[in-house]
């Protein structure tokens, strides 16, 4: 039956998640120290506590000598022969000197030993832990955020997250999980510290890693990154085995596999392209999402002068030169790019990255206005022609409306043209009468419509009247 000492050893291994034997070891150091602080003892004693009983023992052990110096720590060969016969010299003997009762300084320094080297063995396993783990992701939770640095709670021990490897972009909140790279375990006096990472290149290597089962085994391999954390990053990859599609297995399905991954690093862009063993091709992928004309390279000076399509020089450059700038950090090589009418008409060297896009963009744009101008006047004057063809070459003031210009409406023109023709053929008090009789009408159409009913009732006997009158004033046949 264990004792109740041996359940209480058991007890804080659990709590403390340590194996059984290191705290063990623990309390006998600290009952060695409070057996020394007890009796003044300044030899070499040792603490055993049997794993099975719980029964604690101290012994004294001293060395087997010729001729002794200190009684404490040394012992003679003759005096240690009728003790054991077949001991040596320079054998070390155990002798016990367990006491009756420790006293009340003896237990607590014996407390403050325990826990002294309760924590430097809990330090001690997590140093061992979290060290061969250096290099690799580590998941954790933000537990506060500092001035500067970030605090994450790793479960056994914290991390910090230093401001130069945090993310501008990103917002670190209380109790958010995510991710880091795990960059430095080191021994400082309060215990391991480690060192986080949010924009190390290789957090993206060991993301992809998790989520691309293909990376993971081998079959396809990473041969370059490069990143500009929380914006953009690109990734070359080759296959080692025929058949396989190294960008189809890093994508996924539908693309999941590389949305896990942007999900996970806040929505950061990322570009899967296929290494290539010639310098050309790989700068040319490199350049992708743009389409590239052509390639030439120069191991000299380490450049490779790049040709693009008019329109996909902008999208080769990128925004404030970032497709370019990953794109020469992923392959190694100076990269310039031009378009292709800069080389069919000049014929000059290749202009560098950030002062590119400026020239091309202003040729592009002056042509599309200039041909835009001539080809609207002609329509117009068709247009004008159509419309007056169907007028009547008989009257004179055709010619008029004819004269007038290109620009002006179409209705205008024929009730103009209506109204020379109706003037040419009517003079005098007709006119006045066609004037009269519009403007009582546009009046009509202002009065309301029961106005306009009493109005013509009233009219109606007036004029009878002077059909009447008419028939009466006619003489007879």
């Amino acid at each position: 039956m264990k004792s109740d000492f041996l359940i209480a050893i058991t007890q804080i291994a659990a709590e403390k998640n340590l194996p059984k034997e290191v705290v063990l070891q623990a309390v006998e150091t600290a009952l060695a120290s409070a057996y020394k602080k007890d009796s003044e003892a300044t030899g070499n004693i040792v603490v055993r506590i049997d794993r099975n009983s719980g029964n604690v023992n101290v012994y004294a052990q001293k060395a087997v000598v010729e001729e002794v110096e200190d009684t404490r720590v040394d012992i003679a060969l003759e005096e240690a022969r009728r003790l054991k016969p077949d001991v040596q010299l320079g054998e070390i003997m155990e002798f016990e000197v367990t006491p009756a009762n420790a006293g009340r300084i003896a237990a607590q320094t014996a407390k403050q030993v325990v826990l002294q080297r309760l924590r430097e063995a809990e330090r001690e396993m997590v140093y061992e832990e979290f060290s061969n783990r250096e290099g690799d992701i580590v998941s954790g939770l933000i537990q506060r955020v500092d001035a500067r640095h970030v605090i994450v709670d790793l479960g056994k021990t914290e991390g910090i997250l230093p401001p130069t490897e945090q993310v501008r972009s990103e917002h670190y909140r209380p109790g958010q999980r995510m991710k880091f790279y795990l960059v430095e375990v080191h021994r400082s006096n309060r215990g391991p510290q480690l060192i986080l990472s949010r924009t190390h290149k290789n957090l993206l290597k060991r993301l992809f890693e998790l989520e691309v089962p293909e990376i993971y085994k081998g079959v396809v391999e990473i041969r370059s990154i490069a990143r500009e954390p929380g914006y953009r990053s690109k990734v070359a990859v080759a296959a080692q085995q025929e058949g396989v599609d190294p960008v189809g297995s890093c994508v996924g399905l539908r693309g999941i596999r590389i949305q896990n991954i942007v999900n996970e690093l806040n929505g950061e862009r990322i570009d899967v392209v296929q290494w290539d063993p010639d310098p050309a091709h790989f700068v040319a992928n490199a350049l992708s999402p743009a389409q590239v004309a052509g390639v030439s390279t120069s191991e000299e000076d380490n450049t490779a002068s790049v040709v693009v399509p008019d329109r996909q020089l902008s999208l080769a450059i990128g925004k404030e030169g970032q497709n370019a700038r990953l794109a020469a950090k992923l392959t190694g090589w100076r990269i310039d790019i031009r378009s292709e009418s800069a080389v069919q008409e000049t014929g000059a060297p290749a202009a560098v990255v950030e002062e590119a896009p400026a020239e091309p963009v202003a040729e592009e744009v002056a042509p599309a206005e200039e041909t835009a101008a001539p080809s609207e006047e002609p329509a117009a004057e068709e247009v004008v022609s159509a419309e007056e063809a169907p007028a009547p070459s008989e009257e004179p003031e055709v010619a008029v409306a004819e004269g007038e210009p290109a620009v002006a409406p179409e209705k205008p023109q024929i009730r103009f043209a209506e109204e020379v023709q109706i003037g040419a053929s009517e003079r005098g008090p007709a006119k006045g009468k066609r004037a009269k009789g519009r403007k009582s009408a546009t009046r009509e159409e202002l009065k309301p419509e029961g106005k306009v009913k009493k109005a013509r009732k009233a009219r109606r006997p007036r004029l009878e009247d002077e059909l009447e009158e008419e028939e009466l004033e006619q003489p007879p046949d």
